[in-house]
């Protein structure tokens, strides 16, 4: 059985640029995930807001299910691996970069933590369109950080005009070419967009119980039309198996606009037939986890999520993925394989 991986996302940005109003967004649309939070201090979570359900020490529990823990660099890989313990039940992990690291260095930090337990989730870095280039000229180096993120959300839009938005979407495409880039107002990012929808807690259309989400928004917001940034998507589903070479490929090098891939696939070999071989990659980073096809039909199902994605592209490219491969090709299999997570 595949042991279920809790992605792990970097949040960092310009100060000011909006990374407390995103990191509060996300929290108050968990839509019934559970959260985990580490930040340097809880000054940038509105606790007040959220409620606290307990408290103890550096953990606050927050009544809709999440959690917020404070750490520094010294104690950021031992607080880590604590909240992604089976136990916590959390369903992914947050982490807002001021005060606690470096972007680059919180980054290493998480892919040294490489386990069944964790997986990268990516750097989303938030920029200010209202004040980009003035903040730029004051701090050069944060087109260093730019130039790695895996994910742009380009805030404050409504402060610009569209001739503006496009020019800035050039500069940050100076810094990095290939991450997508989001522009949204007031940092309303969709969760979806970083982290999978939570399961239903009920199938059928009659009455029930409102979520504490749900009572949360409509006692905070009564006018809000949930408006996101909207993000794009392809996807495949099929009987056909993959060719692993050609799906390595597609993992390491995404489409462009791609911020995370993820699926189950088929691999047609003997050997790999019985194996159900999941798959992930956020800004390159594969990783893959075995498990089994018992009580399953094999088959494979790809979806590819982004902004500023060409969708048409993207399904053409998962295409021929399942086009058949050189049945000759022993070592193809290997191209997979190396991104194979082992041990807990």
């Amino acid at each position: 059985m595949t042991t279920r991986a809790i992605p792990v996302v970097v949040l960092a940005g310009f100060l000011g640029a909006g990374k407390t109003t995103l990191l509060n967004h996300v929290l108050r649309y968990a839509d019934g995930r559970r959260i985990g939070v580490l930040v340097n201090d809880f000054g940038s979570i509105n606790i007040d807001l959220l409620l606290v359900s307990g408290q103890s020490g550096g953990t606050v529990d927050l009544a809709n299910g999440c959690m917020c823990c404070t750490t520094d660099a010294g104690d950021f890989a031992e607080t880590l691996e604590t909240m992604a313990a089976p136990g916590t039940g959390l369903d992914a992990i947050l982490i807002e970069a001021s005060g606690i690291a470096e972007p680059k260095a919180l980054v290493k930090m998480v892919l040294a933590a490489r386990s069944a337990s964790i997986a990268y989730g990516g750097l989303v870095y938030v920029v200010d369109a209202a004040n980009f280039d003035r903040t730029v000229a004051e701090h050069p180096q944060l087109t260093d950080h730019l130039a790695i993120a895996d994910l742009v959300v380009c805030n404050k839009v409504e402060m610009v005009d569209a001739a503006e938005v496009d020019r800035l979407a050039d500069r940050i495409r100076e810094c990095n070419p290939s991450a997508p880039l989001l522009p949204v107002s007031h940092a309303a990012v969709d969760p979806d967009l970083f982290f999978e929808p939570a399961e239903r807690i009920a199938t059928d259309d009659g009455p029930r119980q409102l979520t504490f989400d749900e009572l949360l928004r409509e006692d905070t917001e009564p006018e809000h039309e949930h408006l996101h940034g909207g993000f794009d998507s392809a996807a495949l589903d099929t009987a056909s198996p993959v060719d692993p070479r050609r799906l390595a490929r597609f993992l390491e090098r995404p489409p462009e606009g791609a911020y995370r891939i993820k699926g189950t696939v088929f691999v047609d070999l003997p050997e790999h037939r019985d194996i159900a071989y999941t798959v992930q990659s956020v800004g390159g980073f594969v990783r893959v986890d075995a498990g089994s096809w018992r009580g399953r039909t094999p088959a494979t199902s790809l979806v590819v999520i982004g902004a500023g994605l060409d969708a048409v592209a993207a399904r053409e490219a998962l295409d021929r993925v399942v086009q058949p491969g050189d049945r000759d090709d022993t070592n193809g299999i290997l191209s997979l394989t190396r991104h194979l997570i082992t041990g807990s």
